[in-house]
């Protein structure tokens, strides 16, 4: 008879695995997969904090505990940094952003049985989770989810996802409550409050309208925007949303990047300044709303912040004149035109925080230059460490190496790395 077998590790897609090849989903090390493939938990395995865990597809790891799931994420660092043969000279302790503090979240909004359900995925299917709670994001994302349910019920009663009769006069119930409603919906909390953005769902006529500001005004949102195909179009908005970086309020375009916790952001950023210490000039490259080039501009500190998306280029450039700081914007798209060494040459340091593709096109560019610091932010492991390689074989070192788990309970790992040449 087949023995029970330890779960010696976690694998990159959350599953558990022994030392003959077996997977197991939902385990922790030291668990013991049994012979009917059920498991006997071990040491390191906890009660997951959320019903709706092992059915959404938000989460992965509930089961860990707080020293297995910083294991699993200093891990998914360090297999790819092997994995190239990096050779980190130093590699600190994972930092883990606590529960309920995801200040973004994109949601799937469907009609269901009758009903409007708001949620994730269901793990390997389209099926839409509705979400009565959820541990990993902000409480005023959560709590704004029953109440939108409500007015996606008002809305979605025309056909064609558009507000059609029934929600023009207000009446949720009646034979077109059913109709087929598909949409995605869009939470950030900035500044001022929720930002909330529906998209895939028109909202109609003098009815409709007043319905989403009276929802607005009586939820107290930063703004609502609708997208019925044609882009964002702004619904309310009392006074412009913005996003706080390092002090500087920066305009915030509809569903513009922002890194998922502000305590991740803050160990992102702390990182890039401590290795940029004496650095005056910096290229922050794929800036986004200048989340490293505010943090890291000074009356002694120059930045060029260069961005491919325009409206997110804009509220950078923007706030920096705004706020008088020595930020640069430069609108490139680096994918297509990415600095050239000669450019990168008039740089003491650079920042890249580049898509989760990477960006081996400017890698390669920054490989052949003088630039004497390189930090490289990834939300990507395996991506980093494919760039990362071409940086070390044009003579560079990877002095240091910092895992971050923003997505507390996820397999998504982020990253920020420091690479020096003598």
């Amino acid at each position: 008879m087949p023995e029970p077998e330890e779960i010696l590790r976690i694998a990159a897609k959350g599953d558990g695995i022994t030392a003959s090849g077996r997977f197991a989903w939902g385990a922790a090390p030291g668990d013991l997969l049994l012979p009917d493939g059920t498991l006997e938990w071990g040491p390191h395995h906890v009660a997951p904090v959320c019903r709706h865990f092992a059915q959404c597809g938000g989460c992965q790891l509930q089961q860990l505990d707080e020293e297995s799931l910083a294991g699993f994420v200093e891990a998914r660092v360090a297999n790819a940094s092997s994995s190239q043969g990096l050779g980190a000279e130093r590699f600190l302790p994972p930092h883990l952003s606590p529960p309920g503090s995801r200040r973004r979240a994109s949601l799937r909004a469907e009609s269901s049985q009758g009903r409007v359900v708001i949620g994730y995925r269901e793990a390997r299917s389209h099926r839409v989770v509705e979400l009565a709670e959820c541990p990993v994001l902000a409480p005023e994302l959560v709590a704004i989810l029953p109440h939108l349910r409500k007015l996606l019920i008002r809305l979605g009663q025309g056909a064609g996802g558009g507000a059609g009769k029934k929600a023009a006069k207000g009446r949720p119930g009646g034979k077109h409550a059913h109709a087929k409603l598909a949409a995605d919906v869009e939470l950030t909390l900035v500044d001022q409050g929720v930002d909330l953005g529906i998209k895939g769902l028109a909202a109609e006529g003098l009815a409709a309208t007043e319905l989403l500001l009276d929802f607005s005004r009586l939820h107290g949102l930063a703004r609502l925007t609708m997208d019925g195909g044609y882009g964002p179009e702004t619904v309310w908005e009392p006074e412009p949303a913005t996003m706080t970086l390092s002090g500087v309020a920066v305009p915030f375009p509809p569903g513009a990047f922002l890194q998922a916790t502000a305590d991740g952001e803050a160990a992102l950023v702390g990182a890039a300044r401590e290795w940029l210490a004496g650095c005056a000039t910096v290229a922050d490259l794929f800036a986004g709303l200048g989340t490293f080039a505010f943090a890291l501009a000074s009356p002694e500190v120059k930045v060029l912040a260069v961005e491919a998306a325009r409206d997110t280029h804009m509220a950078c450039k923007e706030a920096a004149a705004r706020a008088q700081v020595q930020v640069h914007a430069l609108h490139r798209d680096l994918f297509r035109n990415p600095l050239l060494p000669e450019e990168l040459d008039r740089f003491a340091a650079v920042v890249l925080d580049p898509p989760r593709a990477g960006a081996r096109e400017q890698v390669e560019r920054l490989a052949g230059s003088t630039v004497g610091r390189i930090v490289y932010v990834s939300c990507n492991p395996s991506s980093w460490s494919r760039d990362a390689a071409l940086l070390v074989e044009a003579g560079w070192r990877l002095a240091e190496v910092r895992p971050v788990g923003q997505f507390r309970w996820s397999t998504h790992v982020e990253l920020a790395s420091l690479f020096v040449r003598d």
